[in-house]
């Protein structure tokens, strides 16, 4: 983290965490391709990241910790888009899945059905799934 980082408001500290999450699961095959870096470039743009910040994160995502929200919706929206990234290049490899599922822990979710939210939220993506689908049926495997 900058020293510039030090002046920024908490939701965008947040954003940027969740960011780099995205990246870090982006990373797990150890290359980005041409989709996944069109969702980075979305997202970047969604989450207000610079140009100079994105390329920061880009280099080094493991110097941003996971921030957990405090809503569940605010939740379950972060592994939307996380799962998204799964698929961004067409397909779910075993290591983003591994990764996905860590991240879940780190979000919030249940260590005890990380692994059935996690496997769920990439069924709900490779069937097309809309964030407001997504939500529902993420809150119906993971009952709290």
């Amino acid at each position: 983290m900058g020293l510039s980082d030090y002046n920024l408001s908490g939701e965008q500290k947040r954003n940027i965490a969740h960011f780099a999450s995205i990246v870090r699961l982006a990373l797990a095959d150890d290359i980005i391709t041409e989709g996944e870096e069109k969702l980075l470039k979305r997202l970047a743009k969604r989450f207000h990241i610079l140009e100079e910040k994105h390329k920061e994160i880009l280099e080094n995502p493991n110097d941003y910790s996971i921030e957990t929200p405090h809503s569940y919706d605010e939740r379950i929206e972060h592994l939307y888009d996380l799962a998204m990234m799964v698929f961004a290049d067409g397909e779910a490899s075993k290591l983003e899945s591994e990764v996905l599922r860590k991240i879940c822990i780190g979000l919030g979710f249940p260590l005890n059905n990380a692994e059935k939210v996690t496997e769920e939220a990439i069924h709900l993506i490779l069937n097309g799934s809309d964030l407001d689908d997504f939500t529902k049926a993420i809150k119906q495997v993971n009952r709290i």
